[in-house]
């Protein structure tokens, strides 16, 4: 781009009107205007549930996850499946009841629901415990054990459970199975069973699949925005997979200061970087800051600018920031995923290496020039 062009150079595509265009794109400045104008949009702010943060993993990875969390069952009572380990006591009768014994566990001596979903019972015979619940269950056996036994008084608990599984995958520090129990499992509780969030997970996308579908479960929201509606209650068979935050970077280039690295032993400068946006979000300033902020000997503070391109809708951003008050409003400009910052370089350093590169064949032709004259 030329210096302070109020276009760009290239043709970009664009979505207008649902579909592709090609079209050179404004330039626009940053000024106090502008952060009033982005202010007013709550979805440009961290929490808000239009936020690109929170919808750029689904455009990059062509998910049809669905935002929110999945309709609520109205009852939440724990029921039995296949595999559950019962412990069955019937008060007065010790010879219906197994003991455990001192060498024996509760699990070891209960009664196991088989594949089938059923269970023996002596007096009882066989009965469904599948899909009923302790109370139910009870409520059976009491009417079928009242044929022999007077005033039936018994207990059913669950001993151990085993049939109903989540499993938690992917940026946890203990990814594997969280079993259902009687007290419902909530996301929350999951992956604090799986050892909470590692440093790499993106906490806004976390995705549940149920079934054939698959929703977005926003954490973020509901750790700093107390919205309750995304600890949802997970059911048997729900897949909770927490994805990383590799979507959520932005990258300095152009005239940053230059950073040492020893890497393999190696001594080596760089000065493009790429960083992550904290819980998905960074403003110009910081992003600054963290690339290593402008090289005073050869950046052009009036000529700093923003690439932005996610979503299908890109944006050029100007900030002139010859004056250091500016970085004021910089500190107020929310950035977006997959932003790139570009720090221009000064005009009179560009002449100044041009010269620096011409500078040697200069010098070889005047040897060369110097060393042969016909008139001698």
């Amino acid at each position: 781009m030329s210096p302070f062009s109020s276009e760009s150079s290239v043709d970009m595509p664009t979505r207008e009107n649902n579909e592709t265009i090609l079209k050179k794109l404004n330039i626009k400045l940053i000024t106090a205007q502008l952060i009033v104008d982005l202010e007013k949009d709550f979805n440009n702010r961290s929490l808000g549930p239009g936020n690109v943060a929170n919808l750029y993993y689904d455009y990059r990875i062509g998910s049809k996850t669905k935002k929110g969390a999945p309709t609520k069952k109205t009852s939440s009572q724990y029921r039995v499946g296949p595999r559950d380990i019962l412990t069955i006591t019937v008060w007065e009768h010790p010879e219906l009841t197994i003991p455990a014994g001192e060498f024996r566990s509760a699990e070891s001596a209960g009664t196991t629901v088989g594949e089938d979903g059923n269970i023996f019972y002596p007096y009882a015979g066989v009965i469904k415990a599948s899909g009923k619940t302790v109370e139910e269950i009870r409520e059976q056996l009491t009417q079928k054990l009242s044929v022999y036994i007077e005033d039936v008084q018994l207990d059913v608990r669950v001993a151990s459970y085993r049939s109903q599984r989540v499993y938690v995958v992917g940026e946890v520090k203990g990814p594997g199975i969280q079993l259902v129990r009687d007290i419902p499992l909530t996301v929350l509780e999951a992956i604090n069973g799986a050892g909470g969030l590692s440093p790499e997970a993106d906490s806004r996308n976390i995705i549940l699949t149920r079934n054939d579908k698959t929703y977005n479960v926003n954490l973020l929201d509901l750790y700093e925005g107390g919205d309750l509606s995304q600890n949802v209650p997970l059911e048997h068979g729900d897949v909770l997979n927490v994805p990383d935050r590799q979507f959520n970077k932005v990258f300095v280039l152009g005239e940053s200061n230059i950073v040492n690295s020893f890497s393999g032993g190696t001594n080596s400068v760089q000065r493009s970087r790429s960083l992550f946006m904290d819980k998905g979000r960074m403003t110009l300033t910081e992003a600054l800051s963290d690339g290593g902020g402008l090289n005073q000997e050869t950046s052009d503070a009036a000529r700093i600018f923003i690439f932005r391109g996610g979503l299908g809708k890109p944006e050029i951003f100007h900030l002139d920031a010859k004056s250091p008050d500016v970085l004021l409003l910089a500190d107020r400009f929310p950035l977006q995923p997959r932003d790139v910052i570009y720090l221009d370089r000064a005009e009179g350093i560009r002449w100044n290496q041009i010269i620096a590169q011409i500078q040697p064949t200069i010098t070889l032709l005047n040897s060369f020039v110097g060393s042969y004259n016909p008139n001698q």
